[in-house]
């Protein structure tokens, strides 16, 4: 997925449709209400850098395979989990298969491989599936223990 794409997500305080870029300074609101939107995108070997280490929000990497059935399994979750913290996550997909140099450079030996990055540093990592709420406080405790 190239950086310069966009997704379209409906709000979910007011239900209007808003884009959102894969890369961008700051953090998606809605344009109608204001309100924080959930931040979802894939990234790739080329792109991961513009997508992913920027310095705000903390971003929540999916290290996964198409191949692998605990990672179907947990993307429903993660993407709750996008929705639920919204403005403080991003989440980005990355298909450990179509990104050989990602795989390697966060040394991933099983998937899903879970990472939270804040300015482009891992500062918590976990590997397997989980149910929604032990990610969010996962994701929660990683964060509230960097500030």
């Amino acid at each position: 997925m190239a950086a310069s794409t966009s997704t379209t997500v409906a709000c979910d305080t007011c239900g209007r449709k808003n884009r959102v870029p894969a890369a961008a300074e700051g953090r998606p609101r809605c344009g109608n209400c204001g309100a924080p939107l959930p931040w979802i995108t894939d990234a790739g070997d080329e792109d991961f850098a513009e997508i992913a280490e920027k310095p705000a929000p903390v971003v929540l990497v999916d290290l996964w395979a198409t191949w692998c059935g605990p990672c179907r399994m947990v993307s429903p979750a993660l993407e709750q989990v996008a929705h639920e913290l919204a403005g403080k996550v991003k989440l980005v997909k990355v298909d450990i298969d179509q990104a050989p140099g990602l795989a390697l450079r966060f040394q991933v030996q099983a998937v899903p491989t879970l990472l939270l990055l804040d300015k482009g540093e891992v500062v918590a990592r976990q590997t397997g599936a989980a149910p929604a709420p032990a990610l969010r406080q996962w994701v929660e405790e990683s964060i509230a223990g960097r500030r």
